[in-house]
């Protein structure tokens, strides 16, 4: 029942952006019916397993995207990657002290909370040192609502981009067998990757295994629009539903932590993405999309919509991801003895 209902509820939202003609409706939608609903009280449910199977999809159309010509551009992509380790740093060095000394969080919850990884990668690292998982969950929701919400409309007012458009062709244009193909290249890459233990598994492993298909000819087209659009709705559910059974002394402390350290990276960001875009290495809507540390499937879908350059913005992604993974958890010991 509560699975239904938040259904029903995140298709009002995709329906009101719509109709109202605001970005990313099948995202931003369902994401900010679920999240108000979840804010009212509402007893809400995510989609479980099947919405993670729907995020491979996104996985399936990066991979898609990476073609032998893509590869020889890779050496030009690497001027711009030197910059990820000094972003990471700074975010550290800035976030962490502002979290712990202004907002008074516990030294392991302000440092999990500060660092720009993935949602459930932090919340595991940060409960096993001992940090609060309600307070790093909230607070790291909150950020991937700020930053996902305020891009598509910088983008529509700086790049005057059209985010309503289709992402990709539709079903009807696409070889079934291709879709077949796709959905097992999803299937197969997410849970062989879990199985053996790869971060963000449910994205990079079938990004991973459709490069493969793509690079060898057997993949030769994105997912259907439709497919992508299923993806936007269950990702923007998953968000919202982050904020069931929430109390206001977690929104007074854990959300509004959230939403001033928002503010906070996202200038990091913009201070970043003008380096970048300053020094040539990328055209500037492809340099926002890699440094704007949203959550990396709503990054994803972004891109994608976008038009922008995925393999860039997915490298980068990827490329903080990973060091965060490596690097957190050494000083988060540290700070767990302190």
């Amino acid at each position: 029942m509560d699975r239904a209902l938040t259904f029903l509820i995140a298709a009002v939202g995709s329906l009101g952006f719509y109709v109202l003609g605001l970005p990313l409706p099948f995202l931003l939608g369902p994401m900010f019916a679920c999240l108000i609903a979840a804010l009212s009280g509402a007893s809400l449910q995510g989609a479980g397993q099947f919405g993670i199977f729907m995020r491979t999809f996104l996985g399936v159309a990066v991979g898609a995207s990476i073609t032998p010509e893509l590869l020889g551009r890779m050496p030009e992509i690497a001027g711009s990657l030197l910059i990820v380790p000094l972003f990471i740093a700074t975010v550290a060095v800035i976030g962490f002290p502002f979290l712990r000394y202004v907002f008074k969080l516990d030294p392991v919850t302000a440092w999990y909370s500060a660092m720009p990884g993935g949602l459930q990668d932090m919340l595991i690292f940060g409960e096993e040192a001992g940090g609060d998982p309600r307070a790093l969950s909230l607070i790291h929701a909150t950020r991937i609502v700020v930053l996902v919400s305020c891009a598509p409309f910088a983008m529509q007012l700086v790049w005057n981009l059209d985010l309503n458009v289709a992402p990709g062709q539709p079903m009807t244009d696409i070889a079934p067998t291709q879709i077949a193909l796709m959905i097992i290249a999803g299937l197969v890459g997410w849970k062989f990757f879990e199985r053996i233990g790869l971060f963000g598994a449910s994205i990079l492993g079938p990004m991973i295994l459709t490069s493969v298909l793509s690079l060898t000819g057997v993949i030769q087209t994105r997912p259907p629009a439709e497919i992508i659009q299923a993806a936007q709705f269950f990702i923007g559910i998953a968000v919202g539903v982050k904020y069931v059974r929430i109390t206001r002394k977690e929104v007074r402390e854990s959300v509004f932590a959230g939403l001033a350290y928002s503010v906070l990276l996202g200038t990091i960001s913009l201070l970043f993405f003008a380096l970048v875009a300053g020094l040539g290495l990328a055209p500037s809507l492809d340099a926002l999309l890699a440094f704007l540390p949203g959550g990396q499937a709503e990054m994803v879908v972004i891109a994608i919509i976008a038009g922008s350059d995925l393999a860039y913005v997915v490298t980068h992604h990827v490329l903080r991801i990973v060091l965060v993974v490596m690097f957190a958890p050494v000083i988060g010991r540290v700070l767990h003895k302190t």
